[in-house]
């Protein structure tokens, strides 16, 4: 297969030629985001002068902006011309993100946090909203057969470009004034966005099969009234809420508890993504031989481990136990990104898919928006505690819940179902 995705795009078919754009357009897309976001993310708002809790808020961000691929579903019949709407929200919200490195220069200071949250916003609703629909998309143009193999090599492409950004970007915050490092990563990103929307206007526009149901409502009981599915979600919605609690504070505590400086805490979040690259390859060899449920029934142990190997820092020197942490939070992190894709594209009617993604958006998006801001208030809160309360204290308490809901709810919600798919 990747013999086949490497092929000049004019020797290919139609379909190879989408499968080779859908690769290359994410590696734009991913220079940004992780330029932009990650830890790179806290430590701009850090400089931009921001908190625990207004850290917190931005974080939970993406996962609010979820929200939004509800109502593009309920009006998916008006997006039939699917790449068109792809680019035009895709590069609204990559100009957005990057137009925020602009706040120092135009923005009084007293607003600089909250004008990023602003833009932050309306560019994560743009995001989403193109979400939707490009999964919609690239689920029609990948065969069913092959999904998780290619998945598994995009992923693993895009996590190799992924971790060389972060390495980069946090050298040049080392080696540059504060000042002067950010707007060399926004001068890159500003690049990457023209070549991402050269990347967008590439990719086949597929027909879209429209549902059976007329009616918008009948469209959304759909999702609502299929048990397995529905209780699948919300046990991995409320999975994510608990787990958002520590996880997206983890470049927070060692940079502003631990003080570690931005080469350490890049170089740690690097090896995350290293380990989520290969993982990313196996999860998605494995997905071919075992059910994404069974998979994900693996794969969430892993991550309420990562937060409680936290405690290590109790006994071993911070940097070893941080290393560790991050190793299996890349296994654990890549199988679930993986799995739950091919859960909603691959456990689903291609004919209602479109409100199947919504749903699970739009319920993993208010957990997901909850939990950092419930993560944000509590650090804030143990401001004056103990030093292991805030280092390592509440990442181990994630991890002992996350481990009592995958091994006593998952087997329950997760079990393998008889329904047919198109997997």
């Amino acid at each position: 297969m990747l013999k086949d995705i490497l092929l000049p795009r004019r020797r290919m078919s139609e379909q190879r030629r989408g499968l080779h754009t859908a690769i290359v357009e994410g590696i734009p897309a991913t220079i940004i985001g992780n330029l932009l976001g990650g830890p790179l993310l806290t430590a701009y708002l850090l400089y931009l002068g921001a908190k625990s809790d207004a850290i917190g808020a931005a974080l939970a961000i993406p996962a609010f902006a979820n929200l939004v691929q509800l109502i593009i579903a309920f009006y998916m019949h008006r997006f039939e011309n699917r790449r068109r709407y792809v680019m035009i929200f895709s590069l609204v919200h990559r100009s957005l993100w990057t137009a925020t490195g602009l706040i120092p220069f135009w923005v009084p200071e007293g607003y600089w946090v909250a004008a990023y949250i602003v833009m932050f916003t309306v560019s994560y609703i743009c995001a989403q909203s193109a979400g939707v629909l490009w999964t919609s998309l690239v689920a029609d143009m990948v065969p069913a057969q092959v999904r998780g193999r290619y998945f598994g090599i995009r992923n693993t492409i895009h996590w190799a470009i992924a971790s060389l950004c972060l390495l980069i970007g946090g050298q040049i915050l080392n080696r540059l004034p504060e000042g002067s490092g950010f707007v060399v990563l926004y001068v890159i990103c500003a690049a990457a966005t023209v070549w991402n929307g050269i990347e967008l206007y590439r990719y086949p526009n597929l027909p879209l099969e429209r549902s059976i149901e007329a009616s918008k409502w009948k469209r959304l009981k759909k999702p609502l009234g299929d048990l397995t599915y529905l209780l699948a979600t919300l046990f991995l919605a409320t999975f994510i809420l608990i787990q958002n609690i520590a996880v997206p504070f983890f470049s927070y505590v060692m940079l502003d508890i631990v003080n570690f400086n931005y080469t350490w805490v890049t170089v740690i979040t690097t090896i995350q993504m290293i380990v989520m690259m290969f993982s990313y390859y196996y999860w998605g060899n494995m997905n071919s031989k075992y059910s994404t449920r069974a998979l994900l029934r693996w794969a969430l142990p892993i991550i309420g481990v990562a937060c409680l190997l936290w405690g290590g820092m109790a006994f071993l020197p911070a940097i070893l136990v941080l290393i560790a942490v991050h190793i299996v939070l890349g296994v654990g992190v890549g199988g679930y990104n993986l799995l739950a894709f091919n859960f909603i594209i691959g456990d689903t009617p291609k004919s209602e898919r479109p409100m199947y993604i919504a749903v699970f958006s739009a319920l993993t998006g208010i957990t997901g928006f909850a939990g950092p801001l419930l993560g944000g208030w509590i650090y804030k809160r143990v401001a004056d505690s103990p030093y292991w309360v805030q280092s390592y204290g509440i990442s181990m308490m994630t991890g002992a819940t996350l481990l009592v809901m995958a091994f006593v709810i998952g087997p329950l919600v997760l079990k393998d179902n008889n329904q047919k798919s198109d997997r």
